[in-house]
C-alpha cells in the first residue's frame, strides 16, 4: 500500500512572499508540520535577511500547525527586533494552538494582514 502522504507532497506550505513598504508578508497555507517545516523556515529566514522593520505571517490558509512549526515562529521572533514578528488572520485552530502554547502572549496577532502592517 502506497504512503498517505504522498498526495500532500505537492502542496506548498509557502504560497509567497511580498513586500509591503518597509515589511515583509509570508503568506503560508495548508497544515504545516515536520514534513515541510523547513519550506517555512528558509522564507521566514529569507524574509528577516532582507532587513525589514516588520515581519507579518499571514496565516489565513494555515489549518494546521504542530509544534516544529511553532517552533519555527519562535526562531523567527528571536531573530528579530521585539515586536517586529506579527502574525496576521489565523483560523480558529491556529489560535487554539497559539494560547495552548502561549506563543499568543508572546507574538501579536492581529485579525488581518492590513492590521498587521498598520499596528
Amino acid at each position: 500500500m502506497s504512503e498517505g502522504s504522498e498526495g500532500r507532497a505537492g502542496d506548498q506550505p509557502v504560497l509567497g512572499v511580498e513586500t509591503a513598504g518597509s515589511a515583509t508578508v509570508v503568506r503560508l497555507a495548508g497544515e504545516l508540520d515536520l514534513y515541510n517545516v523547513d519550506q517555512v523556515r528558509s522564507a521566514i529566514a529569507d524574509a528577516i535577511e532582507a532587513g525589514p522593520s516588520r515581519v507579518v505571517i499571514d496565516l489565513a490558509e494555515v489549518e494546521f500547525m504542530d509544534s516544529t512549526a511553532l517552533g519555527v515562529l519562535i526562531e523567527a521572533r528571536a531573530a528579530l527586533a521585539e515586536g517586529a514578528l506579527r502574525l496576521a488572520a489565523p483560523q480558529l485552530e491556529i489560535v487554539r494552538a497559539l494560547k495552548v502554547s502561549g506563543l499568543d502572549r508572546h507574538l501579536p496577532v492581529h485579525d488581518s494582514v492590513a492590521d498587521a502592517l498598520d499596528a
